[in-house]
């Protein structure tokens, strides 16, 4: 994959990747990484808003961007990004809202390019964190970034 900026951060990292005038990736990534200096203006000003809301998880994106999904995908995402700050919503609530199935509503959520945009950490399950970036389990290392960016919105 190739990145037009990694961002190291509390949690791992975040990839950055610009196609032309929009972000079209935003990839939470678990582990040390090396810095990867943006090589572009948008890729820079990327960087300066992930810094921002990493410093406050109130501050707001103003990034331009392009969603590549399915219309059932896009029609979760719009959904997911009404969720407040410091707020959660259940997998079944947003089912329920869009007259959909949890597990459906979790597949979207697990394909969701712009994690940070379009905030998938905050849908949790019923009882329970849930999944994130597409997997269930601690073995990818994505669960903790969950955990980390819930409570950094607390």
């Amino acid at each position: 994959m190739a990145w037009n900026a990694l961002l190291p951060t509390p949690f791992g990292a975040v990839g950055i990747r610009t196609e032309g005038d929009v972000v079209v990736e935003l990839a939470l990534l678990p582990g040390e990484r090396q810095r990867i200096k943006a090589g572009t203006p948008l890729a820079r000003e990327a960087e300066r808003q992930i810094e921002a809301y990493l410093a406050d998880s109130r501050h707001p994106f103003d990034l331009p961007y392009r969603l590549d999904g399915t219309d059932y995908q896009r029609r979760v995402w719009q959904r997911i990004a009404l969720i407040p700050v410091g707020e959660t919503r259940s997998y079944k609530a947003l089912a329920a809202d869009i007259g959909s199935a949890p597990r459906a509503v979790g597949g979207a959520c697990g394909r969701n390019p712009l994690p940070l945009i379009i905030p998938c950490h905050r849908v949790v399950a019923v009882s329970g964190i849930g999944g994130f970036n597409g997997s269930a389990d601690e073995r990818p290392g994505s669960l903790p970034i969950k955990r980390w960016l819930l409570n950094h919105e607390r």
